[in-house]
């Protein structure tokens, strides 16, 4: 095993949760912190992270905060084309209201204003995600104790709600699989692992 981050600006990371990675080989990663015992954090702030490997300047994968204005972020994945890189923004509720927001890439790495594509309100937004070759976002979300229960959902890049399949617990992740990416398989709390044959594409 190799660590490629466990500080920023000397303070320890909160809880590491979600990651992708983009064409140019940098890893990016969102750094909420849940659960009630909070005492123990180092950091002010639940931001995301970009990692830069190693250049002929740095030995070491470089670490960069690219987001200040997340709370709780989740999941995240970048469309198909690397311009726009999507987040699962999970601040509590009632005071939080989960969204799905949309953050265009610039060219030197850093994120431009992130714009709201949907939002959850109180009731559980999105835990992991994926695109599809469409660019819709496919969505693992909701839950059985509030809102339209749990579910995969599907969202156009402008954040349309295209479909919503219902699931038998409430998800945590999902990915594109099989040999011609039209499975998908779906993780849930119940700690069992579903595939579904689907009309989409990863």
């Amino acid at each position: 095993m190799t660590v490629l981050a466990d500080r920023f600006a000397g303070a320890r990371l909160n809880s590491p949760n979600d990651v992708t990675s983009d064409s140019r080989d940098r890893v990016w990663f969102t750094d909420p912190r849940y659960g009630a015992n909070r005492a123990d954090m180092e950091l002010d702030h639940e931001s995301i992270f970009r990692l830069d490997p190693p250049t002929s300047d740095a030995a070491d994968w470089t670490i960069v905060r690219v987001t200040f204005d997340t709370s709780r972020p989740n999941g995240l994945v970048f469309s198909p084309d690397g311009s726009t890189l999507y987040v699962a923004e999970s601040p509590p509720a009632p005071e939080g209201h989960r969204q799905l927001r949309a953050y265009p890439v610039n060219a030197d790495g850093t994120l431009g204003a992130g714009r709201v594509l949907h939002d959850f309100g109180e009731h559980r937004g999105i835990d992991g995600m994926r695109t599809d070759a469409a660019g819709n976002i496919v969505a693992s979300c909701g839950w059985s104790q509030s809102g339209p229960g749990p579910r995969i959902g599907v969202f156009a890049p402008d954040g349309t709600v295209l479909a919503a399949h219902p699931v038998p617990t409430n998800p945590t992740n999902c990915v594109f699989g099989d040999t011609d990416q039209r499975g998908l398989y779906v993780t849930g709390y119940d700690g069992c692992l579903y595939h579904a044959r689907t009309d989409l594409q990863g």
